[in-house]
């Protein structure tokens, strides 16, 4: 007699017994279904209200859609024709600067807490404040830079482009992280063994082999800052006159699509409200497309470094 066969006429177990689903397995099951259940609920919910708003502004704004729409100023007073040019060239020239200002920040950020502090309590450090801009309400952004940089001076195109340059910067640091922790350590080995400063194999291997992942994060930045319209409202939604004319005036108010969505909806005659549905239809084609490319290029990316 084995001593399975011990234990089992001991304790009354038998052990060559087929396994039978006891009252603990079924209600395991039941519990596994409706979390399975509840989950893909909710990814279906989320997919069929993005298509019913994708399909609401396509379906009131693409009819407005057309080469003067894109070309032309808004008209002077309520009525039919005009454009929204000067809003396109505004909110280009406020998220390029934000760009300019976040990127190179959000590289370095990136770099330190990988090459230089990778596992240091200060990395750590760094990760959490980065999590914790990522999740502040862009409206509380507004007033911060309200109050520094729009408060008894006006507001400005560059204090626009600074706000959204705080929400684009923990998008840009921590995604380039994730794709500079991808960069396979060899290459890190290979110019430590050939004495290379650390400095030049940054610049020379690591930045290099990661560009394509930093772009990504660049442009799903980009496409997260272009929808912002709390900041605009308070720092760039009061345009003089003049600046019609010259949108480059980062000096002063610059027309945006966010803003001219919000002013164009509350005005009551329906060619305004129709410029709102169209000028909605071409910021959210801008993201959607800037959002997949840019999701397929971090895919291409990913591939490519870990192979």
């Amino acid at each position: 007699m084995t001593t399975a066969d011990a234990f089992g006429s001991e304790t009354g177990w038998d052990p060559a017994a087929p396994l039978v689903p006891t009252g603990n397995l079924r209600r395991r099951l039941i519990v596994n279904r409706v979390a399975v259940s509840a989950a893909t609920a909710a990814a279906v919910g989320a997919v069929v209200v993005l298509i019913i708003v994708v399909w609401s502004v396509f379906h009131k704004g693409a009819s407005q859609l057309s080469i003067g729409f894109l070309t032309h100023n808004p008209p002077r007073f309520p009525g039919p024709g005009g454009g929204i040019a000067p809003a396109i060239v505004g909110t280009a020239v406020i998220v390029a600067l934000a760009t300019v200002i976040a990127l190179p920040l959000g590289v370095l950020i990136a770099l330190y807490m990988t090459e230089f502090a990778r596992g240091t309590r200060s990395a750590r450090f760094m990760r959490l404040v980065l999590d914790l801009m990522n999740g502040l309400p862009s409206i509380v952004i507004a007033v911060f830079v309200f109050g520094m940089l729009v408060a008894g001076k006006g507001q400005s195109g560059y204090a626009g482009a600074v706000a959204l340059s705080i929400i684009m910067l923990p998008l840009i640091a921590r995604s380039s992280q994730e794709v500079l922790l991808l960069v396979p350590g060899h290459l890190r080995e290979g110019a430590d063994s050939l004495g290379v400063r650390r400095w030049r194999t940054v610049l020379g291997v690591i930045l290099p082999s990661a560009a394509g992942g930093i772009a990504t994060a660049t442009l799903l930045a980009i496409a997260r800052a272009a929808g912002e319209t709390a900041p605009l409202l308070l720092i760039s939604s009061l345009v003089e006159p003049g600046v019609h004319m010259n949108p480059f005036s980062i000096g002063h108010g610059l027309d945006n699509i966010p803003v001219t969505i919000f002013n164009a909806s509350e005005q009551a005659d329906q060619f305004s409200q129709a410029r709102a549905w169209g000028a909605a239809f071409v910021l959210l084609a801008f993201i959607l497309f800037t959002s997949v490319g840019a999701r397929a290029l971090l895919n291409r990316n990913r591939r490519r470094l870990s192979g």
